[in-house]
């Protein structure tokens, strides 16, 4: 197959497929995406609210799920409108620096939502196994110290995959199987060696996705440890009630990430990524507000406080 330079690539870019060729499903698809997309957003947009406007959720956890929602939010924003404006114009062409971009922000948000998770295990794990010194261990400046450092170290070492992409050389066909653009997708058509690619993704799924892995899940050994320590029956409840949305998340998040992502090349299948990312990229952004809200009684009490205010100024 003859390649294409990568100034070629440029000039000429890549088309997405979309989730469906079949005409008779662009309206429907368009609706489906439209709605999640709104409750993405209502959803997200709520807990940002509901947190700014209640003093007393002012404290890191509640100041990290801020984060991890704003990250849902560009996720989903990152991603939604423009599979809406391919699925409803048919014009599927993305421009090569539009579509280098639209990675390199997916790889951003998901090793942004992969360290947040990280820092919100610590938070969990310092509050339930040394409540006495959570203070001073996770007070308001290491929380903001925490947030800054997953958002920074995401964007610097998310640059190395669109670096060497971009210097890769594309083959004739430029139809990109997927619904966005994606790493995986990308390779396929290459006709360059992609073993400097492969390598920095096993590069940084050890360095970012596997050692906050391996970090949570010791962290909620601790915690699980901490827990079955307390005597009473309501004392374990009540502490294991803290962390279970966390918990929740962390398990829906990392679920869908290693059948995306913990696999070679050779074995990918289009279809198959294409239901994994729509349940990383619609389902987790719906699901954790709902996660975080539905029995947290904080939560509850913070959303009456904010109807009452709303109820007293209209």
């Amino acid at each position: 197959m003859k390649s294409v330079s990568p100034s070629n690539a440029s000039e000429s870019g890549f088309s997405i497929q979309g989730l469906s060729n079949a005409s008779e499903l662009r309206f429907p698809i368009f609706l489906v995406c439209l709605y999640v997309y709104l409750c993405i957003l209502t959803g997200n947009l709520m807990i940002f609210t509901i947190i700014s406007a209640n003093s007393h959720l002012h404290i890191p956890m509640y100041i990290l799920l801020m984060n991890l929602s704003a990250a849902d939010v560009i996720y989903a924003s990152n991603i939604l409108p423009n599979l809406m404006a391919i699925t409803i114009t048919k014009n599927t062409a993305i421009t090569f620096i539009g579509c280098i971009t639209q990675m390199y922000v997916y790889i951003v948000l998901t090793c942004t939502q992969v360290l947040l998770l990280e820092v919100m295990a610590y938070d969990r794990y310092v509050a339930i196994c040394y409540p006495l010194r959570y203070s001073h261990l996770m007070s308001m400046r290491h929380c903001a110290g925490l947030a800054v450092a997953a958002w920074t170290f995401s964007f610097l070492i998310s640059i190395g995959h669109c670096v060497l992409i971009s210097n890769q050389s594309f083959c004739d066909s430029h139809l990109i199987n997927h619904f966005y653009c994606d790493i995986a997708p990308l390779l396929k058509l290459t006709c360059s060696d992609t073993y400097d690619v492969e390598i920095m993704n096993y590069i940084e799924g050890v360095l970012v996705t596997f050692n906050a892995f391996v970090f949570t899940i010791i962290s909620y050994m601790f915690i699980i440890s901490t827990i079955l320590k307390i005597k009473s029956s309501e004392g374990r409840l009540k502490a294991f009630s803290t962390c279970s949305s966390h918990l929740t998340c962390v398990i829906l998040f990392y679920g869908t990430l290693f059948l995306l992502y913990m696999r070679p090349s050779s074995s990918y299948s289009p279809e198959r990524d294409k239901f994994f990312a729509l349940l990383s990229g619609v389902l987790i952004p719906i699901l954790n507000p709902v996660i975080y809200s539905l029995k947290n009684q904080e939560f509850k009490v913070g959303f009456k406080n904010l109807r009452k205010k709303m109820l007293h100024y209209s």
